[in-house]
């Protein structure tokens, strides 16, 4: 079983570690050279609690602060030059928490010691 979201993580690493020096140059500046790697699709924290609800089985009651009724400014980060340099996702936010959650489920006994 793989944990996609760092198998994507670790595949774009690599991407970026093997392109020219040049191909890097054009899209980063020495001060910086910061590439984000992500999906590029927003989420909500709330259609992230109901996916992770599914994932796990969760059927608990969930209290959000409606204190803060605007929620979490936005957060998406732009993956605009690492897509720029041909790479991209292969795997989507539910399908990498389903196989680290039954990855986790599999192996809690051995990890947790």
């Amino acid at each position: 079983m793989r944990i996609n979201q760092i198998d994507d993580m670790a595949r774009a690493s690599i991407h970026v570690m093997n392109l020219p020096l040049e191909q890097y140059r054009q899209v980063t500046d020495p001060r910086l050279s910061h590439i984000n790697v992500g999906s590029g699709v927003d989420c909500s924290i709330a259609e992230l609690v109901e996916i992770i609800q599914e994932v796990t089985g969760f059927e608990g009651i969930i209290n959000y602060d409606t204190s803060k009724p605007d929620g979490a400014p936005r957060k998406l980060m732009d993956n605009a030059k690492l897509n720029g340099l041909g790479w991209l996702p292969e795997y989507e936010l539910k399908e990498g928490l389903t196989n680290a959650y039954e990855w986790f489920v599999e192996n809690y006994e051995r990890v947790s010691k």
